[in-house]
């Protein structure tokens, strides 16, 4: 009777264990989402996000800088919800979701308690950068989440020694690949670090090399996309890296990638790398901590945006959760880690700001000019009062009014055959985003995917350009008249001052001068 007291004893507990453990979880990712729906709309639309809009309206199997995995969750979200910013933002908030909840569950299989799942997931839910990821739509916030799931199975993979996850493995990288071809960089640092470790006899696996079949499959698409389209994502990469991508040394780098994912995270991330590398109970994961450090090099010698690191991440967290707990409580200094997960705390609502809309944006640079920091630059660009970040989120409804307001001067006949001609993919997003509640001609663009669509419908016969030299478009047009100028104060600098000129008496057929393509 004794024994079977001791055991019912012993059930409650691990009962009582596990729902604590996940009614926290509950919470952490309950007030995750909440932040991202109750901050979406507070600074507009950001730039990218009327891009992957217009990707949405022109379905296709890739585009010059994605492919089309992100696009086609965007046009079903919009097909259910909608376009508005609210609504085309609840995919990636329910991604961020999605990643806390995996980065619990992998510290879990790592060995940690409730303690090392609560502090990874806390770790994760306050990281600025992915706070950021997943605040707005992009293929970004999906990036996160397919590392992470790739990263779980690995875990398995380590622990179990089940090679038919292998399987798992590349379904999971072929639609990574079909978000962002960055998840290339996991499956190289992969592969070198199987070749580096013991874990080499994976490489012997036909489920392995099956896996990796499946991937490519998958990706295939994508690449046959390129051929017809002149290997447009080549050229728009080599593009970047020479004029957009600021050139940073591996410690700017570096210390670029700690900032943005809050300085007091790095008690655990680096507790979990370390853990990773050297701790004796973790050796059969030694290739996961590998992996990231491949990562890092990988990355810093392809002289890529330090934010591309981020999704590496979440596997240290993962670790650290269980290194802190591991010195912390058996060691009995429980105090110790509370402290540590008060200070994460603590610093996550310090950066907090620098990731989510929570401040109105005057509140916002007062608060940024207090603490006497800026968010690292990663392009290179002439930067404002506000970094590019939330910079990118101003200017383009009043962008849209002025546009509108030249637009309504013209005789009807000109207004027949007008089209708004852009600078870029924001610009011209941004004006066929605000058709709906502004009188406005369509827009059309040679920048990125813009230029394989072509000038549509528009003759080119009246033009209203945005941001051109009006000397080199005197060569096509007979008339360049100044209309109105486009002022922005919170915009980027070169989204701001920005001229509008009417364009009449056009030289050559506009098919024939579309053109060149603006791949950067």
């Amino acid at each position: 009777m004794v024994a079977d007291g001791k055991g019912r004893r012993s059930m409650e507990s691990n009962r009582c264990f596990r729902d604590k453990s996940v009614l926290i979880l509950l919470a952490i990712v309950l007030a995750h989402l909440l932040l991202h729906m109750f901050t979406a709309g507070n600074y507009g639309m950001f730039r990218d996000e009327f891009y992957y809009i217009e990707c949405a309206n022109h379905l296709d199997w890739g585009y010059v800088d994605h492919p089309p995995l992100s696009i086609v969750a965007l046009a079903g979200s919009m097909a259910l919800f909608g376009d508005s910013v609210q609504a085309i933002r609840i995919l990636p908030a329910l991604a961020g979701v999605l990643l806390i909840v995996l980065i619990w569950c992998m510290s879990g299989k790592l060995g940690g308690g409730w303690f090392a799942r609560t502090l990874a997931a806390l770790s994760a839910a306050v990281a600025p950068d992915w706070l950021g990821m997943t605040g707005f739509f992009s293929m970004n916030a999906f990036d996160l989440l397919f590392w992470a799931a790739e990263f779980a199975i690995l875990i398995g993979i380590l622990k179990n020694g089940n090679e038919k996850q292998w399987l798992w493995f590349g379904l999971v990288a072929g639609l990574g690949l079909l978000n962002k071809i960055s998840m290339l960089f996991l499956l190289f640092s992969l592969f070198a670090g199987l070749l580096l470790t013991p874990h080499r006899k994976q490489l012997r696996s036909r489920y392995f090399w099956i896996g990796g079949a499946l991937a490519m499959l998958l990706f295939l698409p994508y690449v046959l996309w390129q051929v017809p389209h002149r290997w447009a994502t080549v050229v728009f990469m080599a593009s970047a890296q020479e004029y957009k991508i600021a050139s940073l040394s591996p410690f700017s780098f570096l210390l670029s990638s700690v900032l943005s994912m809050q300085p007091l995270n790095m008690l655990v991330w680096l507790s979990g790398l370390s853990c990773l590398l050297f701790a004796p109970q973790m050796r059969r994961y030694r290739l996961l901590g590998l992996v990231f450090l491949i990562t890092l090099v990988l990355l810093v010698v392809q002289k890529s945006k330090p934010y591309y690191l981020s999704s590496a991440y979440s596997v240290l967290f993962a670790a650290g959760g269980v290194a802190v707990e591991s010195l912390t409580h058996k060691k009995g200094w429980k105090w110790t880690g509370y402290l540590a997960m008060t200070v994460i705390i603590v610093g996550g609502l310090f950066t907090l700001p620098f990731a989510v809309p929570v401040l109105r944006i005057e509140r916002f640079i007062e608060y940024q000019k207090a603490i006497g920091i800026r968010p690292p630059q990663s392009e290179n660009h002439r930067m404002g009062q506000l970094p590019q970040f939330y910079a990118d989120c101003f200017g383009w409804e009043n962008m849209a009014k002025t546009v509108s307001s030249v637009y309504r001067t013209l005789t009807p006949e000109q207004k027949a055959d007008c089209a708004v001609f852009a600078g870029n993919y924001g610009e011209a997003g941004a004006i066929n985003y605000f058709r709906s509640k502004y009188e406005l001609p369509p827009a059309i663009s040679e920048h990125n995917n813009f230029y394989f669509w072509g000038p549509g419908r528009a003759t080119g016969k009246t033009i209203l350009a945005i941001g051109i030299d009006p000397e080199e478009w005197k060569k096509e047009y007979a008339s360049v008249t100044l209309a109105a100028t486009i002022v922005s104060p919170y915009a980027m600098p070169y989204e701001t001052n920005l001229p509008v000129y009417i364009c009449l008496g056009l030289k050559t057929p506009i098919k024939k001068a579309w053109g060149p393509p603006n791949f950067i």
